[in-house]
């Protein structure tokens, strides 16, 4: 029994017989992806958590200011009091 060879023992080689290379179609269609709704809104959680890490813990632009206005003594009138005591009271859910 003999076995004769039927094609090119190395099969990229029709390839390279070719001589032609192929390019896109210019006309071809762009690739486009889509977000579902849960990703963008996963997204833009992120986007929150690396914004709050980011920032400092103590704003201490608003430590100044607060320090300058409590070193006025015409600052603590009876209005601020109240205002205070207010929010104190809507913070810690107090109803009076």
């Amino acid at each position: 029994m003999t076995i004769e060879r039927v094609g090119p023992l190395d099969p990229i080689q029709n390839l390279k017989k070719s001589g032609k290379s192929r390019r896109p179609d210019n006309n071809s269609v762009t690739d486009s992806i889509s977000l579902s709704p849960e990703a963008k809104s996963k997204s833009e959680i992120y986007n929150a958590i690396e914004i709050a890490r980011s920032t400092p813990d103590i704003r201490l632009d608003r430590v100044e200011e607060v320090k300058r206005k409590l070193q006025d003594p015409n600052y603590i009138t009876k209005k601020v009091v109240d205002e205070l005591a207010d929010r104190l009271m809507e913070l810690f859910d107090i109803s009076g």
